[in-house]
């Protein structure tokens, strides 16, 4: 009965850590490991069916300002906030993850049709500019976003990422919170 008891201990201990790994530890959202993995599968599935998917490559302007004159521990809980905001704005077969830094990915598989991945990033954008308050300040968070698309814009994941992300500092370069 030990034993069991001591087996089920070690098989949840390594359960949570194989979750752990795969999780960006300040936001709990996917990884950029997991992210990969998530799109690579999306990709083998939109090309069975002949699909379009869709990333969007989220940046946080001027996220800079608020670790400088705020603190590290504030730009910290708005990448949280951020990030359980861009979770709220998508559907449950979408995937969000922390690129790094104050960048996200949202992974849109199945679109339809290449506005609806518009549609989104304009209801994240507004989602995520809605005040918060952080440190005992409001906060007003802007993005700029780049979008792409499989298969027009590429086929395997890190050259869809480029893409986006080059469509992130396009739209960045017209004006902030735009895509």
């Amino acid at each position: 009965m030990e034993n069991q008891a001591s087996t089920d201990s070690a098989m949840q201990a390594l359960d949570a850590l194989a979750r752990s790994s795969q999780l960006d530890p300040l936001t709990q959202l996917p990884n950029r490991a997991m992210m990969l993995d998530r799109f690579k599968h999306a990709i083998a599935r939109a090309k069975r069916h002949q699909q379009r998917l869709a990333i969007l490559f989220i940046d946080l302007d001027g996220f800079k300002a608020i670790n400088d004159t705020l603190g590290h521990a504030a730009g910290d809980e708005v990448l949280r906030q951020i990030a359980m905001r861009l979770l709220g704005a998508v559907r449950d077969g979408d995937t969000v993850s922390r690129h790094g830094g104050d960048e996200f990915l949202i992974l849109l598989p199945e679109v339809d049709l290449l506005s609806d991945a518009t549609i989104v990033a304009n209801k994240v954008s507004q989602i995520a500019a809605a005040t918060m308050v952080v440190a005992n300040q409001s906060i007003n968070v802007r993005l700029s976003i780049g979008i792409c698309f499989y298969p027009q814009d590429g086929t395997e994941p890190e050259e869809l990422i480029r893409s986006a992300d080059a469509a992130m500092y396009r739209a960045k370069h017209l004006g902030r919170a735009t895509r």
